[in-house]
């Protein structure tokens, strides 16, 4: 396994500018981890708002490219929210930014690209109709991966937010798409937020992973305060430092080794406590863990 960082853990510091994306990148190389993953949230001063401007700094992405094989540290993939389910006018404009960042991710080396198919809080009324949405997702990942595939990269679609959070529906998101170089983003404990068992639907879809995101949730049945997530099935969830939490972090990474996954680990924290601590010992759990099982 190759173990490193998504640079979502490094929020706190970016949001207010203790750091810079390049300070991160300096960060990874002085630690245990060897890669990096840009999403680019992390860019903004609101993590609801992507404002990356990824796709029109040339100079940014050239520092970005220098700092990374200066340091040695690999850029593995590109994290880029998108929308394919607005008007005819929002569609488009998500797909063209969607292909701008593709062609930067082209420039920084990187051979791996996650983009959305939705946003966040859009969710289907019912089974009929996710199933009325399903074609335009399919075109418009289809479109996205043969774009990607000039450049050599793999996309994905990540269980995230509550259309695409099932894992079975990003599976068949994967079936029907069937483009060789369009996978998922595997992120182990997004499951929870529509009340799937991580362990089972980790299990299911790691032999579709491209990239996997290992992070932790504390999990609560009863109100604990603001700031919990609260999901469709009751649940509390609050970001923890891997393998703080109450995910069975033994058990996800058993079905992500028996799987034959031999890929990047990014440790995804999103927690309370302070990130760079939190990314320290979660990549520490995280080695340990993988260890052990």
């Amino acid at each position: 396994m190759k173990f490193g960082f998504s640079s979502y853990t490094f929020y706190q510091q970016l949001r207010d500018g203790r750091m810079s994306l390049l300070d991160v990148i300096d960060w990874i190389a002085a630690s245990d981890g060897t890669h990096m993953e840009i999403a680019t949230v992390s860019l903004s001063p609101e993590i609801s708002n992507d404002l990356s401007t990824l796709d029109s700094s040339p100079d940014f992405v050239r520092d970005i490219k220098t700092r990374a094989a200066d340091t040695g540290v690999t850029l593995s993939n590109m994290v880029v929210p998108g929308n394919l389910l607005g008007d005819a006018e929002v569609t488009a404009r998500s797909m063209a930014r969607l292909k701008r960042h593709i062609d930067v991710a082209a420039e920084l080396g990187i051979g791996l690209f996650r983009h959305d198919v939705a946003t966040w809080a859009h969710r289907a009324r019912g089974v009929a109709e996710f199933e009325q949405l399903l074609p335009r997702m399919v075109d418009g990942a289809k479109e996205l991966a043969r774009y990607a595939a000039q450049y050599g990269i793999t996309t994905s679609v990540e269980n995230h937010g509550l259309l695409m959070n099932g894992s079975e529906r990003v599976r068949r998101l994967i079936h029907l798409v069937d483009e060789a170089n369009f996978r998922t983003t595997l992120d182990v404990g997004n499951f929870l937020s529509v009340d799937e068992d991580a362990c089972v639907a980790v299990a299911a879809n790691a032999p579709y992973a491209s990239i996997v995101h290992l992070k932790d949730f504390y999990v609560r049945r009863m109100f604990p305060g603001d700031g919990w997530h609260h999901t469709p099935g009751g649940a509390y969830l609050l970001g923890a430092i891997v393998g703080f939490g109450d995910l069975d972090m033994r058990g996800i990474i058993r079905g992500i080794t028996e799987s034959g996954y031999d890929g990047f680990i990014s440790i995804e924290f999103e927690g309370i406590e302070d990130c760079l601590m939190a990314a320290t010992t979660g990549l520490a759990n995280a080695k340990r863990l993988f260890a052990e099982v």
